[in-house]
């Protein structure tokens, strides 16, 4: 003798065909709305700080001849903060005689002697992160401490929290946010 089908069987509550069995939905069952479109991926805000480090001038002291020794780290020069925008940040000391003023220019009081007109580039990657690019800059640029300079004009990746040492005491430290 054949059974009836099941009404909880294999296809759900009333078996194929049926609603509520075999990949129909069941009475009273609410349908997901369909997806809209995604929502616009916004690329993350990268800001550079930028100020005196008592740490690094101290550091560079120890490393440099005697012409450092009248240089001294300023007493009041309050932290500037920049969003990085556009495809690349110039660093460097304005250039009185031709008017040209980098993006970041450290040539405001207090200047920082050690820093060339050119002296590096902030440049954005395809995936929306900053690398740091010296441009053959006579004192060099540093990261995070290190007292090897990076190679000019190749571009050093940097991460959430990176410092960029460039001059006599001034650190870009970069930021995700």
């Amino acid at each position: 003798m054949l059974s009836p089908p099941s009404s909880t069987g294999p296809g759900g509550p009333g078996g194929p065909g049926q609603p509520g069995g075999y990949g129909y939905p069941h009475p009273g069952a609410q349908s997901a709305p369909p997806p809209g479109p995604a929502a616009p991926q916004r690329p993350a805000t990268w800001t550079a700080t930028i100020g005196p480090d008592r740490e690094y001038f101290m550091a560079m002291m120890q490393r440099s001849g005697p012409e450092a020794a009248g240089l001294n780290l300023p007493a009041y020069s309050p932290e500037q903060q920049r969003t990085l925008t556009g495809n690349q940040v110039t660093i460097g000391r304005r250039r009185h005689s031709t008017g040209d003023t980098p993006d970041i220019d450290l040539s405001v009081p207090p200047e920082d002697p050690g820093v060339s007109h050119q002296h590096a580039v902030l440049v954005q990657q395809p995936d929306g992160s900053w690398a740091i690019v010296d441009q053959n800059s006579t004192n060099g640029t540093t990261v995070n401490g290190s007292e090897d300079p990076i190679q000019p004009f190749v571009p050093v990746q940097l991460q959430h929290g990176d410092r960029v040492h460039v001059g006599a005491w001034t650190t870009i430290t970069i930021r995700r946010g």
